[in-house]
């Protein structure tokens, strides 16, 4: 029986290949638009690196392991604690605001599902050193700016954005007890993939109020102004004030961006170290999971490193990026042919043929020819599988 990869891993043929390095090409050529210079880490970290950061329950997901050093080790399930623990330990060099971005292969292990496997590549952008809103607003442009480079459209893509601390205020509003605003956060953010009945039966659970019941349920369609209206009187008036100063930020850097822009207070983002702005890019049919999710961490690097500098970033898989590309006709690339194949005719000397090789591939150009005599129709025949877009006949 013959071996196969892992499952869920995956084997990259070199139409497959091809396929990955362009959505990379992508993401460098935009990225690098937005002035993001890249660096990258090693996949083995110890072990506590992410349990300090997620805690121990994270251990169940990771590939982990004690190594010959008798080190707890883990293969990197995601970026953002090695990039912490980098920027960290070159904090007072770095110039501010710290622009990063990296290309990782992340590792965890959990179960298969659609646009879900155990290993991926993953775009990761953070920026270091900048409070302001300016730099949430820079942020979601280079991730929509992304999505317009491969063809994808405001019809087929939504940003959906929120503050945390705005959500936390509004839940304050509507007389949720501070104490449950952890369980709470995590019924938000199943709202939009388990059944109404569920998320309301979690929250009465809570003993919460059936007025709030009813307004958290329906927390993906109240609107911006119904949140600024509701915290008007009260302090986060300053949080809803920079949210529109963010919203008229995006406004400038994308343009006609407001079809791609949708306020969505239900947007949590599951991870608790998430301190303000949040968002998600989602496919409009809601066919596949979020093909982006990203945001504000400003107190993570406090913790992780002692180094306290406020941050944001996001992160862009593979995976679900190639499946909705695959789908809207927009994952086209393809192997491309050899630019020359030799032929060579009976009475010429392959030392002949590999010299010229040599001279045309000196020149930029891929060449091919045949290992081994062979007749002049068979080298023909060889030149049209491999695709050359040139022959030259060698006499």
């Amino acid at each position: 029986m013959a071996q196969q990869a892992l499952p869920g891993f995956r084997d990259f043929y070199p139409e497959q290949l091809v396929e990955r390095a362009y959505i990379m090409r992508v993401w460098r050529d935009i990225v690098q638009r937005y002035a993001f210079v890249e660096y990258d880490g090693p996949p083995l970290e110890p072990l506590d690196l992410y349990t300090k950061k997620s805690g121990d329950e994270i251990i169940t997901q990771l590939y982990n392991f004690v190594d010959k050093g008798d080190r707890e080790v883990a293969l990197r399930p995601e970026m953002t604690p090695t990039f912490a623990r980098m920027v960290g330990a070159r904090a007072n060099a770095l110039r501010k605001p710290t622009r990063w971005f990296s290309t990782p292969q992340l590792f965890r292990y959990e179960r298969q599902q659609k646009g879900r496997l155990r290993e991926h590549f993953q775009l990761n952008v953070d920026i270091v050193g900048e409070a302001d809103v300016t730099a949430d607003a820079e942020l979601l442009a280079c991730a929509i700016d992304i999505m317009r480079a491969f063809g994808l459209t405001a019809e087929d893509v939504v940003a959906r954005v929120s503050d945390r601390r705005i959500l936390q205020a509004y839940l304050h509003s509507l007389n949720v007890p501070e104490s449950t605003i952890p369980a709470v956060y995590a019924v938000i953010d199943k709202l939009q993939r388990q059944p109404r009945q569920i998320s309301s039966e979690k929250l009465q659970a809570l003993t919460l109020p059936q007025p709030a019941i009813d307004a958290i349920l329906t927390l993906d369609t109240t609107t911006f102004h119904t949140v600024q209206t509701t915290l008007r009187e009260s302090p986060a008036t300053q949080l809803t004030a920079d949210f529109s100063r963010y919203l008229g930020y995006l406004n400038a850097l994308i343009p006609n961006g407001a079809p791609w822009i949708r306020f969505d207070l239900s947007i949590v983002r599951g991870l608790a170290y998430y301190t303000g702005i949040v968002f998600e890019l989602f496919d409009t049919t809601g066919e596949f999971r979020a093909i982006c999710g990203g945001g504000r961490y400003d107190n993570l690097l406090a913790n992780l490193t002692g180094v306290d500098l406020p941050a944001l970033g996001f992160g862009m898989g593979d995976v679900v990026l190639a499946e909705l590309l695959r789908t809207r006709g927009l994952l086209t690339a393809t192997l491309s042919g050899v630019d020359t194949w030799l032929i060579a005719n009976d009475n010429v000397p392959l030392e002949r043929v590999m010299r010229e090789a040599a001279r045309l591939r000196a020149t930029g150009k891929s060449v091919e020819f045949a290992l081994r005599p062979q007749t002049v129709p068979k080298q023909l025949k060889a030149a049209k599988s491999a695709g050359a877009r040139e022959t030259i006949t060698l006499e």
